[in-house]
């Protein structure tokens, strides 16, 4: 390399990094900030626990982005929540067709050492649990699919900031209900 190449960059890097820092720490801020309601917020559409983190991570790797292109500062929490939004929905999308195609090989795997009557009743089971689940408060079917995920009480009431209690409560509840209509 030249010297005058290495000139050139060595007075370049100080200005690229005097342009990247403010938006790193800008975005640090703001993950700060929003890192938990954009996890409460990606819960709400039905996405898996295990995949809610990395919904919300992207979205901050979409706003340092967003940042670094010199696009529109204004709303930036708004537009995050936007962003997360979005991710979310395609996370969930990507999660049910997977979902589904595993459900439909095991249920015909299944299904197979079934005889009919035993069929129908299991499909009548199926279905009257799923309207229970479809039924539950928004929290409820919350605590339930992140408890389902194998979080313990107490990383559910962080993640859906509520306490131990409702947790449990929450639980408790919707437990009752599966049970009542499994029992009818």
């Amino acid at each position: 390399m030249s010297s005058a190449s290495e000139s050139t960059l060595a007075a370049a890097l100080p200005h690229a990094a005097e342009r990247v820092r403010p938006h790193v720490e800008e975005v640090v801020g703001l993950y700060g900030s929003l890192r938990r309601p954009l996890l409460r917020y990606a819960l709400t559409f039905g996405v898996l626990a295990s995949d809610v983190e990395e919904v919300v991570q992207e979205t901050f790797l979409a706003l340092f982005k967003h940042l670094e292109s010199g696009k529109s500062r204004q709303n930036l929490p708004g537009w995050a929540f936007r962003v997360c939004h979005n991710l979310a929905l395609k996370q969930r999308e990507k999660a049910m067709k997977l979902m589904n195609s595993e459900a439909e090989w095991s249920a015909q795997h299944m299904q197979a050492s079934l005889n009919p009557e035993q069929q129908l009743l299991q499909a009548q089971r199926r279905a009257k649990l799923q309207a229970v689940l479809t039924a539950l408060p928004e929290q409820d079917r919350c605590c339930i699919s992140l408890r389902a995920e194998g979080l313990r009480y107490r990383e559910i009431a962080e993640i859906l900031d509520i306490s131990l209690g409702a947790v449990s409560l929450s639980l408790t509840r919707s437990l009752k209900k599966f049970e009542h209509a499994d029992r009818e």
